[in-house]
């Protein structure tokens, strides 16, 4: 067995159902600017994971929308670091359709036996350099008498 020296890769996930009141286009679509959100919340958390700050989201890249979102359809959305300098967290993402809403019923929904990819994105986060980070809690501790 071999054993690599290399540490897994950060992650996120969230699992979310479209509600009704995401609907904004004729036909019941979804904006992309949810799936959107969705990412601005996985890269949040990965920089809170990584770096104990939320971080500054300063970049999406490459954003394809590739399927469309409706009402009740179940989307997860996933968020990798794929590279990392001092400052910067390079994180890919992607969304996928997991159930799809929509049938006989006006209720009814369907498992999608293969998730259908809606959206991917890349994203540049900033990260706080660890001193400034540090001088302003010290800031806030003087200030707040030690509490």
């Amino acid at each position: 067995m071999t054993h690599s020296t290399e540490p897994e890769p950060l992650t996120a996930t969230l699992r979310v159902r479209i509600g009704q009141e995401d609907a904004h286009y004729g036909g019941h679509l979804v904006d992309g600017a949810h799936v959107l959100r969705l990412f601005g919340d996985l890269v949040t958390e990965i920089t809170i994971r990584s770096d104990g700050d939320e971080g500054l989201l300063s970049e999406y890249a490459d954003i394809r929308f590739t399927a469309p979102v409706h009402p009740g359809d179940y989307i997860e959305a996933s968020a990798r670091v794929v590279r990392s300098t001092k400052l910067r967290r390079f994180v890919e993402l992607k969304a996928v359709k997991v159930i799809a809403a929509g049938g006989d019923s006006p209720s009814a929904a369907r498992v999608l036996q293969e998730p259908a990819t809606v959206c991917t994105a890349h994203a540049t986060t900033v990260v706080p350099k660890p001193t400034a980070r540090a001088a302003t809690k010290a800031r806030v501790s003087t200030l707040t008498g030690g509490r």
